[in-house]
């Protein structure tokens, strides 16, 4: 979608926000050994060292109106049973809120397991605010205990809440991990329930190691980095998160490393940023969960009242395509080249029409790419 006139181009701030730390849930006992990696060979084989195909989306939990995820997740499997072998994606990177609107075990299988049924390849996941939250109105359960369950446990078994679907529990060993393939490491976040997000001490240290191992394995690898809450955002629903943004930046500083690319859900829509660093670096930040939650969060007008802008965060980050109306996802390829890593980023979005029962096909709304390589801050 081309810009709006009326509409941002900026991250913004929403004004006057509450205080709700006090949400923070503990978190669950890693399933996995420090320091918290899944490699991808564990799961899959073959897998090439040459080129890697993968999907993306984030809030793909519905309460009101589940076509939107049916749809999304019916085009993600098209996308795969279309493509020849070795244009297929072979995983699915879920941005978080798989499961409205607290996380609990019986609506994962309406939710989750029934949607992505005919998805033919593994889908990994980071937890969103939603999954993490806990229901006041139910009996008592910890944070994260059916995310835990389904995503992360100690070997792969059928999910006892799954209403015996085929897909099988997976192994990642923790709530924030590294997701190691061939041509990248993904270093997936935990944000915590908080609006804006929470990081503990002991996950910012993790990270801290993680970045400066993932540099040791540059140009042969990208850093990808995934959290559920967008740090940067111009929509009229979150906005920013100043927690994500100083938690990034300092660990960006402290480390002297800088990721490839950021990917984030939680703002129910697509945008796609380019932040600029003062060494000359380029860093997308993506922001994609339109996965399917019923309600998609548009763009801030210019000149409204209830949203402000910070000057030395809108002259370095720039807002460069949106979609804020249509719900849809990524397809990422990372390849080798003659030139060096190559990474490339379709978003795909779903039209919305009358009738549901309409034929309904995706189309290509926006294409990026980067070169992956060392990124260092000086």
């Amino acid at each position: 979608m081309t810009m709006g006139l009326n509409k941002v181009t900026y991250p913004v701030f929403k004004k006057d926000q509450p205080d709700d730390t006090f949400k923070f849930q503990p978190l669950p006992q890693p399933s996995g050994m420090y320091p918290f990696h899944l490699n991808l060979h564990s799961l899959l084989h073959p897998v090439s060292s040459n080129k890697m195909i993968f999907h993306m989306v984030g809030d793909t939990g519905s309460v009101k109106q589940s076509q939107f995820q049916r749809l999304v997740a019916g085009e993600m499997i098209k996308q795969y049973s279309d493509a020849a072998v070795e244009d297929r994606p072979q995983f699915l990177f879920h941005l978080g809120d798989v499961v409205y609107s607290f996380g609990e075990a019986e609506n994962y299988y309406s939710q989750f397991f029934a949607p992505y049924s005919n998805y033919p390849a593994p889908v990994f996941a980071i937890a969103g605010n939603h999954d993490a939250d806990v229901n006041p109105a139910r009996q008592p359960y910890k944070s994260l205990d059916a995310f835990m369950k389904v995503f992360c446990d100690e070997e792969a078994r059928p999910v006892i809440f799954s209403k015996d679907a085929a897909r099988k529990s997976l192994i990642q060993p923790n709530v924030y991990w590294t997701l190691e393939t061939p041509l990248a490491n993904m270093l997936g976040l935990y944000g915590n329930v908080p609006k804006y997000g929470m990081i503990t001490k002991e996950q910012k240290d993790w990270f801290y190691e993680e970045l400066k191992t993932a540099q040791r394995q540059r140009p042969e690898k990208a850093i990808i980095v995934c959290v559920h809450h967008a740090p940067y955002s111009a929509d009229s629903n979150h906005a920013s998160s100043p927690v994500m943004i100083e938690f990034l930046e300092e660990a960006f500083k402290q480390t002297g490393v800088l990721p490839d690319i950021v990917f984030s859900g939680h703002v129910h829509n697509y945008q796609r940023f380019s932040r600029h660093y003062s060494e000359g670096s380029v860093v997308p930040f993506v922001v994609a969960g339109a996965g399917g939650y019923d309600d998609l969060h548009p763009l801030v007008i210019e000149g409204s009242k209830d949203f402000f802008a910070d000057p030395s965060i809108a002259a370095a980050v720039h807002l460069e395509q949106y979609c804020d109306n249509k719900h849809g996802f990524l397809k990422i390829a990372i390849e080798k080249t003659n030139q060096g890593l190559m990474l490339t980023g379709e978003y795909f979005s779903i039209p919305h029409v009358d009738h549901f029962g309409e034929e309904i096909t995706s189309f290509l709304t926006d294409r990026f790419q980067i070169s992956c390589g060392q990124r260092m801050k000086h």
